[in-house]
């Protein structure tokens, strides 16, 4: 019985999605590093034959994310970087089972530094590049503070016209919450 406790959070129903998919020594990257837990978690599924690329722009991200895989002994396959999402393209060379995106602020920190439509948009399409086949790319869009709901519309504007015949996009959404509750999109390349 579920009790709650997958569908609680968008970030609890998107690792049902990842873990059937990444595997020991596959490369992923984590394109919005926030505070750590994802590039810990993923760094976890990958294990020391894998490599996790972590994205941010903030110092303090770094920092937060560094005690992390510090502490989880993680450090030997987990490259940190201080740049943009936008710049992918420029640190991870190899195809890559899975991108994750959480857009939004970081938790915790400057809420006005956030995610912006047109650099997520560059980062999403040079992540569709990077993608093995059966690879995914996971946006977890958070809403609810200003300019999120520009950026979710701009996101969503660019994958409902990706083609069906190389891509998978499935679309989720809270529809009995309220104030602005997180949204997930998976976009999968075909194989």
């Amino acid at each position: 019985m579920l009790k709650g406790k997958y569908l609680n959070r968008i970030t609890e129903v998107n690792k049902i999605f990842i873990d059937k998919i990444v595997k020991d020594g596959d490369t992923v990257v984590d394109a919005t590093m926030g505070n750590g837990y994802d590039t810990v978690y993923l760094a976890k599924i990958v294990g020391n034959n894998g490599k996790v690329y972590s994205f941010d722009v903030q110092e303090e991200a770094i920092k937060s994310t560094r005690k992390k895989i510090e502490k989880e002994e993680l450090n030997d396959f987990v490259t940190l970087i201080l740049d943009g999402h936008q710049n992918i393209d420029k640190y991870v060379k190899e195809e890559v089972s899975c991108i994750l995106f959480n857009l939004g602020y970081l938790p915790r920190a400057k809420h006005q530094v956030i995610t912006k439509p047109n650099t997520t948009l560059m980062a999403i399409e040079k992540s569709l590049e990077l993608l093995k086949p059966n690879g995914i790319i996971s946006i977890a869009m958070y809403t609810g503070h200003e300019g999120g709901m520009d950026e979710r519309n701009y996101v969503c504007e660019y994958l409902n016209k990706l083609d069906q015949n190389y891509y998978n996009v499935l679309h989720m959404e809270f529809t009995n919450q309220i104030n602005n509750p997180p949204e997930l999109i998976l976009v999968e390349k075909k194989g």
